[in-house]
């Protein structure tokens, strides 16, 4: 059997999971990409520059929501492109709503996205490590995984959640070898979203009071490398002038 292993990214997306997707590719890994079907041509966008700098990509539109497409894919990959030595759940749903303005609809919507689609991929890829004995499972926080702010209802439940998620898997998976770990994001992203939002980005880029996205990948690939005599599960990341 090759040695070659999959990275899955759930939610590859322009910012964060591009550079996530980047930097496992850099390490050998075939990254296998992941966004919602809409957003097909910008995954093959994405596969297309990794693989153009040497690295190996593979767009797999899909929604992380939906249970069968979930265990379909997961399938496709083990066997069509190699085993998933490393999954990254990525999705973020953030969203502001004054909870008189939150409908059903937008909180059950932000749980799916941000916790249950979380559920999906940690549980499939759990089955599949189990059976090989080692990987790593990485799912992506927020300030809302520790507090719930003024206006974030649907998104502080959906990912106090997913953290939730994420200690259980630890403790169950930890001693089979198999690495869980949840980052806790806390502090603006230079992303597309803040650029396009706040008027004084390129300040704060200036001051370094933004999160890198290359330097948040670059913590990841280092979570997965640890060896398992002294692993982290939650690692916190901010601007050295976020609050806390």
């Amino acid at each position: 059997m090759s040695a070659k292993q999959a990275c899955l990214i759930i939610g590859a997306g322009d910012d964060t999971g591009a550079a996530v997707a980047r930097a496992f590719a850099r390490e050998g890994l075939v990254v296998c990409l992941v966004r919602r079907p809409r957003h097909a041509q910008a995954l093959e966008t994405l596969a297309q520059s990794i693989r153009d700098q040497g690295g190996e990509a593979v767009a797999l539109p899909a929604d992380a929501r939906d249970e069968d497409a979930m265990i379909d894919l997961i399938e496709r990959i083990e066997r069509d492109v190699a085993p998933i030595g490393v999954a990254i759940f990525n999705i973020g749903a953030n969203v502001r709503f004054s909870i008189t303005e939150t409908t059903s609809r937008v909180y059950r919507k932000v749980w799916e996205m941000a916790c249950f689609a979380g559920f999906l991929m940690g549980r499939e890829v759990a089955g599949k490590m189990l059976t090989r004995g080692h990987g790593t499972i990485i799912f992506t926080g927020a300030s809302a995984s520790m507090r719930g702010s003024d206006g974030y209802c649907a998104f502080a439940g959906a990912k106090h959640a997913l953290r939730a998620l994420a200690q259980s898997m630890a403790r169950e998976l930890g001693p089979k070898n198999i690495h869980v770990a949840h980052t806790v994001i806390d502090g603006a992203i230079d992303s597309n979203f803040i650029r396009e939002n706040l008027p004084d980005v390129d300040e704060l880029r200036d001051k370094d009071a933004l999160l890198n996205p290359d330097a948040i990948a670059r913590n990841y690939v280092m979570l997965h490398n640890q060896p398992r005599t002294a692993w982290t599960h939650e690692l916190d990341l901010r601007p050295w002038s976020e609050k806390w």
